[in-house]
């Protein structure tokens, strides 16, 4: 069952990862060509280059999101599953949003929409929601 409930997890962490480049490399390209700053092939491109370079410097966001707004206790074995669920549940609202925002272009974060989803999937499963501000934990 476990098992299962990760394959869909990242499954749909990719699906994520796949509208969260179309939607936001839309947003992050469009005055640079509209302005005829860039030409849309050397947008693209620089976009392209610069998300993959993005990736690799850092992953400071990741944790924060992954440890600081929903406190997910995956560790005792009875909430690991339903720890699967929240975060399964954050995903599909999350890629859903995107889908709505991109059908209607209607400019929006992909980063909000999962933390929104993150969030209102913590509350319905009963988890504490750090509300507040977040620090970096040492």
């Amino acid at each position: 069952m476990e098992i299962a409930l990760v394959v869909a997890v990242v499954a749909l962490a990719l699906t994520f990862d796949y509208t969260n480049g179309f939607h936001d490399a839309a947003n992050a390209i469009a005055t640079s060509v509209s302005t005829r700053a860039l030409t849309p092939r050397a947008a693209l491109i620089m976009a392209a280059v610069m998300n993959f370079v993005g990736a690799l410097l850092g992953t400071s966001v990741a944790e924060t999101i992954a440890t600081s707004i929903v406190t997910l206790d995956v560790t005792d074995p009875s909430h690991a599953a339903t720890a699967l669920v929240v975060v399964l549940a954050a995903l599909v609202g999350a890629i859903g949003w995107n889908l709505v925002t991109w059908w209607f272009g209607m400019p929006s974060s992909s980063s909000h929409a999962l933390i929104g989803g993150l969030v209102g999937a913590g509350l319905a499963g009963s988890f504490v929601v750090q509300w507040g501000r977040w620090s970096r934990r040492s």
